[in-house]
């Protein structure tokens, strides 16, 4: 188990981040999404699922992080992209994030181990074309081009709350994150927006690592939860999702890690929160 340190402040920790992020590479101004609502006219959006893996955005000539770090692929990977901005995520399948994160934040890329990886792509990031436009330009990119390792995100029409729900529980069922929802009409936007909200059967936020709470029982001599704090300064312990690695090698004070919850207490406390992953965005 690592050894336990005073925490930081959540002050100095979000302004290191920054420093950091500013240091690396321009970040590329990228689409983010909201949360979905039941405002929304579903007839006025395409659907697809929501990959769980590493957002990269390809910029005709690099492939980098949302915050502009670059990512170290194989030559063989990269060489083969168009020089069209492409935006999208590594993938290596449904509840395989460890694996690509690993896989990826490599500095010396290991080939056998990137033949598993697709760059799952989704839009066109320089085009000035409406999204139903813009998708069909990219799969004709895609398709012309036929490698192995890129690929188009699969994009359908609903009509209604019912499909939606039908087709989030067809997600659900084969190990899927959620959905995503892209307006028909919309114009890539360097912002998060409503134009792109995401869907999924639980919430999802992140929160900054201040202290280990020592393991009981089983857990005895590893770490039993973690006390964490929110944006919004919310702070409460997390204590489930963890593997017995996750335990005996726990996320360092001062990282940032993702939580799913379901709801909200009076208080403000998420209920139900449950360890995702640690926060890697390099």
């Amino acid at each position: 188990m690592r050894k336990i340190i005073l925490p930081l402040s959540i002050a100095a920790i979000y302004c290191s981040s920054q420093i950091i992020q500013a240091a690396s590479t321009q970040a590329p101004k990228i689409q983010l999404a909201k949360t979905y609502h039941d405002k929304v006219t579903l007839s006025e959006f395409f659907v697809s699922e929501k990959l769980d893996g590493i957002r990269a955005y390809w910029t005709g000539s690099k492939l980098i992080t949302r915050f502009g770090n670059p990512i170290n692929a194989p030559e063989w990977f990269i060489n083969s992209l168009p020089e069209t901005a492409l935006d999208g995520e590594l993938w290596v399948g449904r509840g395989q994030f460890e694996r690509v994160s690993s896989i990826v934040r490599k500095i010396e890329p290991i080939d056998s181990e990137w033949q598993s990886v697709k760059f799952m792509v989704f839009d066109l990031p320089a085009n000035l074309e409406p999204f139903t436009k813009r998708i069909k330009k990219l799969e004709n990119i895609v398709t012309k081009l036929n490698i192995r390792h890129l690929e188009y995100v699969q994009q359908f029409k609903i009509e209604s709350q019912n499909q939606l729900d039908k087709a989030l529980a067809g997600v659900n069922a084969i190990g899927g994150e959620g959905l995503m929802l892209a307006r028909a009409n919309s114009f890539y936007q360097s912002k998060r927006t409503d134009d792109l909200l995401k869907v999924k059967s639980y919430r999802d936020e992140e929160a900054v690592v201040l202290k280990y709470i020592p393991g009981k029982g089983k857990y005895i001599g590893l770490m039993g939860s973690l006390l964490v704090e929110t944006k919004d300064g919310v702070r409460f312990k997390i204590g489930t999702g963890f593997t017995d690695k996750d335990r005996a090698e726990p996320p360092i004070i001062g990282s940032q890690i993702t939580f799913r919850y379901r709801g909200r207490t009076k208080n403000g406390i998420p209920r139900f929160a449950s360890f995702m992953r640690i926060r890697d965005d390099f």
